[in-house]
C-alpha cells in the first residue's frame, strides 16, 4: 500500500524507456526529474508535474536519485498492470462470468459470485499460496535475469524474456508472447506506454473505490447502488490468519 500511494502521488513516474535526450556512447541513462517534468505534461497537460512528497527528490536507502526515480517508474508500471487486470476481473465477476472447468484439481469449480473478493475467498489458501508463489517467483527473475537493473539505467517495466534455463523446452517473452510490438516503431511504443501510465493510474483508483463501495456502502457515491456489498474483509487475503495471535 506505501508503494502504491507513493506511486499514485508522484507525477514524474514516467514509462518504460528512459528518455532519448541522454546517451553516452549509445548507452541510455536513467531519467532525472527535469525528464519526468516533460514528461508529466505528456501524462497530464492539465495537472502537469505533481511531486507534493518531494520523492523524486529523495534518495531511497542511499541510492542516487536516478535510482530512487527508477524504483518508483517500474512501481506505478507494476502497480497499473495489476490493477488493470483487477478492474477488469472485478467487472467480469459482477456479471458471473467464470471458466466452465474445475478451478483445482479435487473438481473444486469456479465460485457463482457477483464480486471479486467473494470469489478470492472461496479459493483454498492452498491454491492461493500457489499463486503467490509464483508472483514471487517472477518478481525475483525480474530482479536477477535484466541485463541492466531498473535502478541502474534499465527499463522499468520490461519482463526478461525466459531462456531454456528457466524453462525447458525453449525460451518464452513473457512481456511479448506473440511478438506483436516487435516491430512497432519507437514512436509509437513511446505513444503507447504514455498511455499505459495513465490507464494504470485510473485502474488505481478504479479498484480502490469498488473495493472502498462494497466494503462500505455510499463512501463512493458514485458507485452507490452499483457495487455489490461485501461482508468480508479484503485486507486478508487467507481464511485462517498466518498469524494465530493476532
Amino acid at each position: 500500500m506505501k508503494l502504491l500511494t507513493a506511486a499514485l502521488l508522484t507525477g514524474s513516474v514516467a514509462a518504460f524507456a528512459p528518455s532519448t535526450s541522454h546517451r553516452t556512447s549509445g548507452t541510455q541513462l536513467p531519467e532525472s526529474k527535469a525528464d519526468l517534468e516533460t514528461l508529466a505534461k505528456k501524462l497530464n497537460p492539465v495537472l502537469g508535474y505533481f511531486d507534493p512528497l518531494g520523492l523524486a527528490d529523495d534518495s531511497f536507502w542511499g541510492q542516487s536519485k536516478e535510482a530512487t526515480i527508477g524504483f518508483l517508474r517500474e512501481s506505478e508500471i507494476k502497480h497499473g498492470r495489476i490493477a488493470m487486470f483487477a478492474f477488469v476481473g472485478y467487472i467480469v465477476h459482477a456479471n458471473g462470468i467464470k471458466f466452465p472447468w474445475a478451478m483445482q484439481l479435487d473438481g473444486t469449480p469456479f465460485p457463482s459470485v457477483n464480486s471479486a473478493p467473494e470469489a478470492w475467498d472461496q479459493i483454498s489458501d492452498a491454491a492461493k499460496w500457489q499463486i503467490i508463489l509464483f508472483i514471487g517467483f517472477l518478481e525475483y527473475y525480474r530482479e536477477v535475469a535484466s541485463e541492466k537493473h531498473y535502478m541502474r539505467g534499465g527499463k522499468p517495466g520490461e519482463f526478461t524474456a525466459f531462456d531454456s534455463k528457466v524453462i525447458p523446452g525453449g525460451a518464452l517473452n513473457y512481456y511479448d508472447p506473440f511478438g506483436w510490438h516487435a516491430n512497432r516503431s519507437e514512436e509509437d511504443k513511446a505513444n503507447g506506454l504514455v498511455k499505459e501510465i495513465n490507464n494504470g493510474r485510473l485502474a488505481m483508483i478504479g479498484i480502490l473505490g469498488f473495493l472502498a463501495e462494497g466494503k462500505v456502502e455510499g463512501s463512493v457515491p458514485a458507485l452507490k447502488g452499483i457495487i455489490p456489498a461485501y461482508a468480508g474483509e479484503p485486507m486478508a487475503p487467507f481464511s485462517e490468519s498466518i498469524f494465530p495471535s493476532l
